[in-house]
């Protein structure tokens, strides 16, 4: 071929395929006088013209072309061929696009039988353009290109690829159906077999899906959904370091990220099916706002869709949507079930409760505690106004106390209120102590008051008795301490009587007979029960001292002074028994208290402990002042005889002794509880026989 003839192709060439772009490039550079169209310069001029058009065009347009239908197409149709290009240049249609020809072959031929133009919108077709039989839409017009004689020679398309919106639509609606259908759903196994039911209508984004929980013990994950026809085991166990099964959950709890699941084909126990997707993913299922995760969703990935980010993007946003239904059902279930377990506990409560809802506060729980203090049957009171439930206290306050507390939001508490009450036709004091607090929603808004009381009419009548029978007591004290006072002074006379009458005899008899032996026994022994009934007389007048007046000298007493003045007491008997003395009082041992009654206290305790010391040891005698809140405390130790448990209440009882080898009227620890007691103190005793005491005395404060 000459050289000026190349050139002349070059230019026409150059000419025709005037364009921007990768397809004009590709055009120019076509070896044309190899196909069967020949050289650019001998195409019809439509079709030349056809061809810039298309070149310079930024919508995806083609022309097939002949009876052939040789193909030309722009760069803005490349993406539409996939894997086609750049071998579609001039190939034939009907081999070019051989998997749908079925579908659109027939179109294309009418057309260049003069049959009328054709528009589809959102046209399924399904294109092996990137290795595999991919499902895609394309809304597109087929029209007749005329060559220059104006005769129908090709087919003139215009057309965009629509998948993503188709897709994006149809998995929009999945989404919107489950978000539908999971408001009306009240349980977890019902939402996910709804679920899944909704999912099993779009089977070609979601050829299966298995929808798995996670027990509470977070030991199994247990399938309550399942669409498809997949095989899914009912229970997975997580325990395990290991996969159990197909599907990863151990990996996914691991790293709470998706796992796709290769080569679906080989893992299937009857091994592989046709049409059956070959691969699948595991997602995570998070409580919504949480990091914590409550199961899987499975999903078969359909073999004819690229697993892209929209694909993706879906499965998470069902996700999502799976796991904000299962939250809010959980939320309800749980909800439900506190409540239940709250009217229960109600139900159980030993004490009376009711709720009463807004103003006119209506009963909206009565337990069987209430109800029966109320005298009422619960379905006569439930959903009704305080006043309509009970008529009987309209004027008697109540419904006031409760207005207060609705209205102001502060709990009102009474210990002993008197109602009337209608009971066997007839209205009785019932007596309440009670508790209403007010009852708030979420926003802190008080909607209600709660109620919490107890019939306390046996405590009530059995107070009376006890006020009655203390009342009685008292006289019945009253009474032994005139006796007391009484005996205390009418017996001195009579005893100084026999004091005289026995000196008077005394002066009256011989010498001879004053000196007999048995004489002298007589005498001493009457002299002995004359002083042993002195000392009781005195001990008497003490206890009607101690009745009568409870500290009429009541000043600032430093215990240490009292201590030092009772030693003095017992100096005698403290070198001859060889006693020992520790003595340690706090710097503040100060007490407001009665001179007089102080003194008798610390002389008695100091006194028993010598009084009572073992014969097998030296006494020692510890002495110890501390201040505990209220009160200061006094304690006094020995190593004495001691006592056994059960004597300890004993010794604080009028006339009790333990040992009868001790001189003693037993009247002086009863002195010493009476006067603690009637300042507000009390006095305690700890002991073991053979060991010891320690009186503890409290003074208060």
């Amino acid at each position: 071929m000459p050289q000026n003839y190349r050139d002349e192709v070059a230019a026409d060439a150059l000419r025709i395929f005037q364009g921007k772009g990768q397809m004009g490039a590709m055009m120019r550079a076509f070896n044309w006088e190899a196909h069967p169209l020949g050289p650019p310069t001998n195409w019809p001029q439509s079709l030349q013209a056809n061809i810039r058009l298309l070149l310079n065009s930024n919508f995806p347009m083609f022309i097939w072309w002949s009876r052939e239908l040789y193909a030309f197409h722009n760069d803005a149709y490349i993406p539409a061929l996939g894997d086609k290009h750049p071998a579609a240049l001039g190939a034939s249609a009907r081999k070019v696009w051989a998997e749908v020809w079925k579908d659109i072959g027939g179109i294309a031929e009418n057309i260049l039988n003069g049959g009328d133009s054709f528009y589809a919108e959102g046209l399924r077709l399904i294109l092996e353009r990137k290795g595999f039989l991919e499902e895609t839409y394309w809304t597109f017009s087929y029209s007749p290109a005329f060559n220059d004689e104006g005769q129908v020679y090709g087919v003139f398309c215009a057309c965009t690829e629509v998948t993503s919106t188709v897709l994006g639509q149809r998995r929009l609606k999945t989404l919107k159906d489950i978000a539908d259908a999971m408001a009306q759903i009240q349980s977890l196994d019902q939402a996910c077999q709804e679920a899944s039911q909704i999912l099993a209508q779009n089977p070609l984004d979601l050829p299966f899906s298995q929808i798995y929980l996670i027990n509470r013990q977070e030991t199994e994950a247990r399938l309550l959904g399942a669409s498809g026809q997949e095989k899914a085991p009912e229970r997975v166990p997580l325990s395990t370091p290991e996969t159990v099964g197909k599907w990863p959950f151990t990996e996914v709890q691991r790293t709470h990220a998706l796992y796709l699941v290769e080569d679906l084909h080989s893992l299937r126990e009857d091994g592989q099916v046709v049409q059956m997707p070959q691969r699948a993913v595991v997602l995570p299922i998070f409580q919504p706002g949480q990091n914590r995760l409550i199961g899987f969703f499975v999903s078969g990935i359909s073999h004819e869709l690229e697993y892209d980010q929209d694909y993706q993007n879906f499965h998470e946003l069902l996700v999502g949507q799976v796991a904000t239904s299962i939250a809010s059902i959980q939320a309800r279930e749980e909800a439900a079930r506190q409540q239940a377990e709250l009217i229960a506990l109600f139900e159980q409560a030993p004490v009376a409760i009711c709720i009463l809802r807004g103003p006119e506060h209506v009963v909206e729980l009565a337990n069987p505690g209430i109800c029966e203090l109320w005298g009422k049957q619960y379905e006569d009171v439930i959903k009704k106004p305080i006043l309509e439930a009970l008529p009987e206290v309209k004027d008697q306050g109540i419904k006031e106390l409760l207005d207060g507390v609705y209205t102001s939001g502060v709990p009102y508490v009474n210990n002993e209120l008197q109602v009337m009450l209608e009971r066997n036709g007839q209205l009785e004091p019932v007596y309440f102590s009670f508790v209403y607090h007010p009852m708030r929603n979420a926003k802190r808004e008080i909607i209600g008051v709660i109620a919490v009381a107890i019939g306390i009419n046996e405590q009530v009548e059995a107070r009376h008795e006890i006020e009655a029978m203390n009342a009685e007591l008292r006289a019945i004290n009253a009474d032994l301490d005139n006796f007391v006072y009484s005996a205390s002074h009418d017996l001195k006379a009579p005893i100084s009587n026999i004091e005289g009458l026995m000196d008077t005899l005394l002066d009256y008899l011989p010498e001879d007979i004053k000196q007999q032996d048995v004489v002298q026994r007589v005498l001493s022994l009457m002299h002995a029960s004359v002083n042993r009934f002195k000392r009781a007389v005195a001990d008497l007048t003490e206890v009607a001292k101690v009745q009568r007046v409870a500290g009429d000298d009541v000043t600032s007493i430093d215990l240490r002074d009292v201590l030092a003045d009772v030693q003095l007491d017992f100096e005698n008997t403290i070198n001859s028994t060889g006693a020992v003395i520790n003595a340690r009082l706090s710097p503040d041992s100060t007490v407001k208290f009665s001179a007089k009654n102080v003194r008798s206290i610390v002389y008695n305790l100091f006194s028993n402990a010598l009084k009572y010391r073992s014969p097998e040891r030296a006494p020692e005698i510890r002495i110890r002042t501390e201040h505990v809140p209220g009160f200061l405390v006094l304690s006094v130790t020995d190593n004495g005889l001691g006592m056994k448990p059960e004597d300890r209440a004993k010794i604080f009882t009028m006339f009790k002794r333990l040992h009868d080898h001790v001189e003693g009227t037993g009247i002086g620890l009863y002195i010493v509880k009476r006067i603690v007691e009637n300042a507000g103190g009390r006095i305690e005793v700890e002991s073991e026989k053979g060991k010891g005491s320690t009186f503890t005395v409290y003074f208060k404060r």
